[in-house]
């Protein structure tokens, strides 16, 4: 898979991972400040995911995505 898709596929689980986090980070939160830095996250995560989506769209429509992935 050539390094542009595999960096995709990084960043769309780093974006599920970040999903985790955010996730777990809220039910464990103290304070209202934990809520914000939790839900930038969240939004950050979904932003980031819609935009590699996207890309591995684009890449797909260009015939350059394998079936694996």
């Amino acid at each position: 898979m050539p390094l542009t898709n595999e960096c995709l596929k990084k960043t769309l689980e780093l974006a599920d991972l970040m999903l985790q986090v955010a996730e777990a980070g809220d039910a464990a939160r103290q304070d209202v400040g934990c809520g914000v830095l939790y839900g930038v996250l969240r939004d950050s995560a979904y932003r980031i995911k819609k935009l590699a989506q996207a890309e591995r769209e684009a890449h797909i429509k260009k015939g350059g995505w394998e079936n694996s992935g």
